[in-house]
């Protein structure tokens, strides 16, 4: 892999991506340039992390070396964009945003001497079961594609989209998760509510949801299929799915998505 990796930014996302590369023997520690916010960010990574790499806090001298690298993962909070200041003038460089709503318009115009390329990846990728969708940057070469790729698909299943679908990609798979949590926390109510404990309920319906996704794919069976097979006239389940339907569950799960995906179009 490339000889020097800035990142800019060093939370959890930024983590799962590096590390499984040194895990991985295909990069070297000392060969990562880190950019933090906070003296106390900086001391709790030498302290916490397990990788001796090279980190700097920001807006000291010392942290312009990071600039000198070609390869730069930009994964500070979106807020915190304004403050940086792109120093190396060379055009060569590559530049990889995972910055929910930050289009590739706007990166050009924030790092002019940069080629960028926009991804957007999910919590999931912290245990190396990440969904990461892609869009390049004008003028990307293919050695540079596959150079990003190789740095994802250590954590990750990548898809590659135009610009415009990555706010639907982003609902579906980057709140998803909040949203399956939302419902396995409901549905382990709904077993307490029947006597059962709470952990017990909750594992019941992880082992559920984690059973039924794996007899979907291993079966290609489609949803409605599946629904049928468990579904019988007067039935416990067409009960349950009434009360979904009286309480329209389709139709709220269908808009979270579309006002998840407009909210990422907004910080756009």
């Amino acid at each position: 892999m490339s000889s020097k990796i800035a990142v800019i930014g060093f939370g959890n996302i930024a983590k799962a991506i590096i590390t499984p590369l040194f895990e991985n023997k295909l990069l070297n520690p000392e060969d990562v340039y880190c950019l933090v916010n906070s003296k106390k960010s900086l001391e709790k990574i030498k302290k916490n992390y397990n990788y001796d790499i090279n980190i700097f806090q920001a807006n000291t001298k010392d942290s312009e070396i990071i600039w000198d690298c070609q390869f730069k993962l930009l994964s500070v909070k979106p807020q915190q964009l304004k403050n940086i200041i792109e120093v190396n003038k060379n055009k060569r460089n590559l530049l990889v945003s995972i910055l929910a709503g930050v289009s590739l318009e706007n990166l050009v115009k924030k790092f002019p001497n940069h080629k960028c390329v926009r991804v957007v990846t999910n919590i999931p990728i912290t245990i190396g079961k990440g969904l990461t969708g892609i869009s390049w940057g004008e003028g990307i070469t293919e050695d540079q594609k596959n150079f990003i790729k190789r740095l994802f698909e250590n954590s990750s299943k990548i898809y590659e989209f135009p610009e415009y679908l990555l706010d639907i990609f982003l609902a579906l798979t980057s709140s998803g998760p909040a949203i399956i949590a939302l419902i396995i926390e409901a549905l382990s109510d709904g077993g307490l509510s029947g006597g059962l404990q709470k952990q017990l309920s909750e594992e019941l319906v992880m082992e559920m949801i984690l059973g039924t996704v794996s007899l979907i794919k291993d079966t290609n069976l489609t949803t409605a299929e599946l629904k049928n097979m468990v579904t019988s006239p007067g039935g416990t389940t067409i009960s349950a799915l009434r009360v979904l339907e009286n309480k329209s569950l389709r139709s709220a799960l269908i808009e979270a998505v579309v006002a998840a995906s407009n909210r990422s179009k907004e910080f756009s």
